[in-house]
């Protein structure tokens, strides 16, 4: 950057207010899943606005499959093209902080701060449209539903978001907003893994109904169901590398309908993370196994439906260095920390840079007068965030899209 970087953090402050107020209003009308239109009329309208107050054209796209908006801002000179991505779903969570803006659609939450994403990336897309005559290359600006388990990353990929801006975009950013963790303002991200992929695991334990007095008459499926949970922790500490761990945690079992009745079937369902690709392709049938012969060992059968997830956030080393420096640049030293080990959240984010070099940072937004250790974190129906991350995720995007470009 030719300018002082700075002073993208001086122009995106002056932008709060405009950036709060949107944030708000976004926030008073959560929307879930891959469709969400009042969400896309409020981003277009943004968008539109920029275009004439400027007088430029973004070449604003809306998506097929989901309702996304995919926009350009295109540089005076030539050269290649970068990505900024923000996600805009929320949650399926009854709002609990008393924010004066609380929800105002029952059962849904921004609870996951996207709403600040949203928010922050049209801060981004304002100091870029500002800086286009000095921009070689273009920026594309992704606004994805379905971030949410509805892997809206991959079907914007599908619909051509990467090559957006007529050719294969080179560097790809993101951010995420943390309510707790992390004190506000404060950026991070590691080289190599940052998020985890995530796996859903369900096992239908079979056996034979009986009285609960009785159960050598029956094949109770109950006890087999509990040995697999506790063989499935076993598995994870014996087959796998401690140092390249897995994580299964097991929040459903389901079974019977009174006490005295042995059931004839027994159901677990289970999360599961792991931190590598080599790891990931191997616990599906390891975990399998374990089901099934658990089982076998009782004469009793499973059926075991494993769902592929998102796969693990894996950042650029070269693009992190980019982004510790960029940091700095805007925030100062204190502004930046090299994260100290990956998260176990999931992101699917991780489908664009599978494809792009690129670097996913986590930003803190923990409320100022709150004990980061202790704040609720991200999709707690108390999840709050701080609003003056707004100006500083705008600033982090705008001067990443901006140094990538002035390398070429």
């Amino acid at each position: 950057m030719t300018e002082n970087p700075a002073d993208l953090l001086v122009e995106a402050t002056a932008l709060a207010p405009a950036l709060v107020d949107l944030r708000r209003r976004l926030h008073r009308a959560p929307e879930i899943g891959l469709h969400l239109p009042l969400t896309q009329a409020i981003v277009l309208a943004e968008l539109h606005a920029l275009e004439q107050d400027h007088g430029v054209d973004l070449g604003i796209t809306t998506g097929t499959a989901l309702s996304s908006v995919v926009a350009v801002v295109r540089g005076a000179r030539p050269g290649p093209a970068v990505l900024l991505r923000a996600d805009m779903d929320a949650l399926p969570v009854t709002e609990d902080t008393g924010e004066e803006f609380t929800s105002e659609h029952p059962g849904a939450m921004h609870a996951c701060g996207h709403d600040l994403h949203t928010a922050g990336l049209v801060g981004a897309a304002r100091l870029l449209v500002a800086r286009r005559e000095q921009l070689a290359g273009s920026v594309v600006l992704m606004f994805q539903p379905g971030e949410e388990g509805d892997h809206g990353a991959r079907l914007m990929i599908e619909e051509g978001v990467l090559d957006a801006a007529g050719e294969r975009v080179v560097g790809a950013y993101g951010l995420h907003v943390m309510s707790s963790v992390l004190p506000a303002g404060l950026v991070t991200t590691k080289p190599g893994t940052m998020l985890a992929a995530a796996d859903t695991l369900t096992v239908t334990v079979r056996g034979r109904g009986g009285h609960g007095s009785m159960p050598h008459l029956a094949a109770d499926p109950v006890t087999v169901a509990a040995e697999i949970v506790l063989a499935f922790q076993t598995a994870v500490t014996r087959q796998f590398d401690a140092l390249d761990p897995v994580v299964v945690s097991v929040g459903r079992i389901a079974a019977g309908t009174t006490d005295n009745v042995i059931p004839a079937t027994a159901e677990i369902a289970a999360t599961v993370r792991t931190f590598s690709e080599e790891t990931h392709a191997l616990v599906e049938e390891r975990l399998v196994r374990v089901a099934t012969h658990v089982a076998a060992a009782h004469g009793l059968t499973v059926d075991v439906d494993y769902v592929r997830g998102y796969p693990t956030t894996v950042n650029t080393p070269a693009e992190v260095d980019r982004a510790a420096r960029v940091t700095a640049e805007i925030l100062g030293p204190r502004g930046f920390m090299t994260a100290p080990r990956p998260i176990s959240g999931s992101e699917d984010f991780s489908y664009v840079l599978q494809q792009v070099p690129g670097t996913y940072l986590g930003l803190g937004a923990t409320p100022r007068g709150t004990d980061p250790a202790t704040a609720a974190y991200n999709h707690s129906a108390q999840a709050r965030f701080d609003e003056s991350a707004l100006p500083v995720g705008a600033a982090v995007l705008a001067g990443l899209a901006l140094d990538r470009l002035a390398q070429a």
